[in-house]
């Protein structure tokens, strides 16, 4: 598998963003939209994290609907 490399932003030249996420968390992300869409695992863990999420929740969205299921929310597949 993969090593994920991680990166820490400057303090001084960025407000706000991400300085850790939890690594179950990410896996979580990547395999969910791999998964779905297909996508290569390099694509996917290269989106920035906001990215990522949406495409997560876009995917629940359209499963939600397919289904005929209320929507409810992020990862609720």
């Amino acid at each position: 598998m993969p090593e994920v490399s991680t990166s820490i932003r400057d303090r001084d030249s960025v407000f706000g963003g991400i300085i850790g996420y939890p690594l179950d968390r990410l896996y979580e992300e990547v395999a969910f939209v791999a998964y779905y869409f297909h996508w290569e695992y390099e694509t996917v863990i290269n989106l920035e994290h906001r990215e990522r999420r949406r495409w997560c929740e876009e995917i629940s969205k359209i499963h939600k609907k397919v289904n005929g299921e209320p929507e409810k929310g992020f990862f609720d597949v």
